[in-house]
C-alpha cells in the first residue's frame, strides 16, 4: 500500500471513477429496475392505487451514489479467491444491491422524522403524497396522509431489501454468513438514528456524543458493515475482518464528517438540498458541537436563536455559518476527515485483500472524503 497520502492519492487518481469499476452503478440499477418491476406487477395486481408508490420509489432509487452496494461488492472482490469471481460476481452483485433499498428506507424514514422538504433535489416522499392528497382534495390532513404513506413505503423498502438479498443465486451457508452481519447491521443503523433523536430532543451535547451518532448512523451503516458483508460472502478469515473495520470505520466517520459541512456550506446543486438545511432542521452534528463548544457568550446566543428554525433565512444562514467558521468548528472538522482518512488508508495495507480492490477502495476514500462521487 502507501505510506502517506500523496501516494495514496496518485492511486486514486488512477482510479478515477471508483464507483463504475466493474460496471458496478449501471449494473446495480439494472438489478433495481427489475426488483421495482416484479414487485410493481405484484402490487399492481392487488390495486391501481399502488401506482404512486412505485413511482415515488422509483424516482428515488434513480439517483444516488451506490456507496453500500460498491463497498460490500469490492470487500467481496477483496477477499475471494480470483478464480471465483466469473462464478459468482453477477450473484454477489444481485445480493449487494439489496442494500440500496435498505437505504431508501434509512432516508425515506430519517426524511419524515427530520421534516426534510426535498431528498436529491425531488420533493420527500412525505411531501410527494401530500401532495397528492391535495392535488385529489381528499378528505383529512394532507400531511398526516404524506407521513402515513412514506412509512409505508419505507417499510416496503426493509421488506425488499431482505428479499432482494436472500434470492441471489449463492449457496445457502453463503447468504446465512452474510444475513447475520446485515441483521447486526440494520440494529446499529436504528440505534443510530434513537441516538439522532435523542441528540436533537435533548439540544445537543459534547463532540463525543455527536461522533458516538456519527459512528452508529453512518460509519458502520454506510462503510464497515458493508465490506463486512462483502467479506462473509468470500468467507474471508477474521484478518479481512479487521482490516475492514480499520479502514471502514474512520472513513465512515470522515464521510458523515464531510455530509455535516455540506449540508452548513454545501452548494444546493451538489447536494439536492437547500442551502443551510441542516441549520434549519437543528441537525446537532460535530460542527455544530464544536462551535457551541468554543463560542462566546453572544455567540452562544444567536445559536441558540437560529439553530432549527424553520424559517431561517439566507441572513441566518449567514449569521450560522460565521459563527462555526470564526470558531474555528469547520478547520477543526476538515482536520479531522484529514486525520481518518489517513488512518484510514493505513488500514489497506494488508496483502489479504487483493491489489484491485485496494486500489479501487483507496479511489472509494478520496471520493466519499472529496465527494467526487
Amino acid at each position: 500500500m502507501h505510506g502517506d497520502l500523496s501516494d495514496a492519492l496518485s492511486v486514486s487518481e488512477r482510479v478515477r471513477a471508483p464507483l463504475d469499476v466493474a460496471d458496478l452503478r449501471p449494473r446495480v440499477q439494472t438489478t433495481i429496475d427489475g426488483v421495482l418491476a416484479r414487485q410493481g406487477a405484484l402490487l399492481a395486481a392487488v390495486s391501481t392505487d399502488m401506482e404512486p408508490l412505485v413511482s415515488a420509489l422509483s424516482d428515488l432509487l434513480a439517483g444516488g451514489k451506490r456507496l453500500r452496494p460498491a463497498f460490500a461488492y469490492w470487500g467481496w472482490r477483496g477477499a475471494v479467491d480470483p478464480t471465483d469471481v466469473s462464478t459468482h460476481d453477477d450473484a454477489v452483485l444481485h445480493a449487494v444491491t439489496g442494500l440500496e433499498f435498505l437505504q431508501a428506507c434509512a432516508l425515506i424514514h430519517d426524511d419524515v422524522m427530520d421534516g426534510s422538504d426535498t431528498r436529491r433535489g425531488l420533493p420527500a416522499a412525505h411531501r410527494r403524497f401530500a401532495g397528492l392528497h391535495r392535488g385529489e382534495q381528499w378528505l383529512g390532513s394532507p400531511e398526516s396522509f404524506g407521513v402515513g404513506a412514506a412509512i409505508l413505503l419505507g417499510d416496503l423498502c426493509l421488506s425488499w431489501a431482505d428479499e432482494v438479498l436472500l434470492t441471489a443465486n449463492l449457496p445457502r451457508e453463503t447468504l446465512h454468513r452474510a444475513k447475520a452481519i446485515y441483521d447486526e447491521m440494520r440494529s446499529e443503523l436504528m440505534a443510530g438514528q434513537y441516538l439522532d433523536l435523542l441528540e436533537q430532543a435533548c439540544g445537543g451535547g459534547s463532540v463525543d456524543r455527536a461522533l458516538q451518532v456519527v459512528r452508529y448512523k453512518s460509519a458502520k451503516y454506510t462503510i464497515e458493515r458493508p465490506l463486512h458483508i462483502g467479506a462473509a460472502l468470500a468467507n474471508a478469515p477474521q484478518s479481512v475482518f479487521d482490516a475492514y473495520s480499520g479502514y471502514g470505520l474512520p472513513l465512515g466517520e470522515a464521510f458523515q464528517l464531510r455530509d455535516d459541512v455540506l449540508g452548513v456550506f454545501g452548494d444546493p446543486e451538489q447536494t439536492g438540498k437547500p442551502a443551510g438545511d441542516d441549520l434549519r432542521e437543528g441537525k446537532r452534528t460535530v460542527l455544530i458541537a464544536l462551535a457551541t463548544e468554543r463560542a462566546d457568550d453572544t455567540q452562544r446566543g444567536h445559536l441558540r436563536a437560529l439553530l432549527g428554525d424553520p424559517g431561517l433565512d439566507a441572513s441566518g444562514v449567514t449569521t450560522l455559518r460565521s459563527i462555526i467558521e470564526d470558531t474555528g468548528a469547520l478547520a477543526s472538522t476538515e482536520s479531522m476527515i484529514e486525520g481518518l482518512l489517513q488512518q484510514s488508508l493505513e488500514s489497506l495495507n494488508n496483502e489479504s485483500i487483493s491489489g484491485e480492490a485496494r486500489e479501487v477502495l483507496t479511489g472509494l476514500a478520496f471520493a466519499a472524503t472529496r465527494r467526487s462521487l
